[in-house]
């Protein structure tokens, strides 16, 4: 669910862009994103609604992915399988959901609390490149003027850049945490993965 090398570093050069043709990300559309999903603030509702930890459990840090630790992190990361169309397990992760509407994500992002508490930092959506392309769409989603990010293992890396993923399109949006260096960055150099 990381970004690649790549596109970690075009994403940090991203200026604040316009959402919905005329509302700025810190006006009307992070707003309506923000009303929407602050109900997840309480992780019981996520999982009330269908949302369940990635299977690996990890609270995901630009350091744990051979990163500048600067970076910071995007925290553990809850899917909803029903509206990402995950597919029958059995090789890399896929799915023929097609959501688009980050007021209804397909993944929830939270950040580890010592107390063991989980706290709402953003929310993302992913959308496997297959089922966009078998949908007739031929250029990435976007939301506004941000393209959202494309995503593959890199070959000859030595790592997994999509942890066991097919090729996928995702967006972070960061609605509770404001990320330093842009609300659609994927990672937030203010949040991180408390040790232990």
């Amino acid at each position: 669910m990381t970004r690649s090398y790549t596109s970690v570093a075009v994403g940090l050069m991203l200026s604040v862009v316009a959402i919905n043709g005329t509302a700025r990300a810190d006006g009307d559309g992070m707003d309506a994103i923000r009303a929407a999903t602050a109900k997840y603030q309480d992780i019981k509702v996520a999982l009330a609604e269908g949302y369940i930890p990635d299977p690996s459990g990890a609270c995901v840090s630009a350091a744990a992915e051979g990163l500048p630790p600067e970076l910071g992190a995007m925290g553990i990361h809850y899917l909803n399988p029903g509206l990402l169309g995950l597919a029958p397990p059995g090789g890399r992760v896929s799915g023929n959901g097609l959501v688009t509407d980050f007021t209804t994500p397909s993944v929830l992002l939270y950040e580890p609390q010592v107390d063991g508490s989980l706290k709402l930092l953003g929310v993302e959506n992913l959308i496997f490149q297959a089922a966009w392309k078998e949908a007739g769409y031929m250029a990435p989603p976007s939301y506004g003027d941000q393209v959202w990010d494309t995503m593959a293992d890199m070959s000859g890396t030595g790592g997994d850049e999509a942890h066991g993923f097919e090729p996928h399109y995702d967006l972070h949006v960061w609605t509770e945490r404001e990320n330093p260096a842009g609300p659609f960055v994927a990672f937030n150099p203010a949040a991180s993965c408390p040790a232990g």
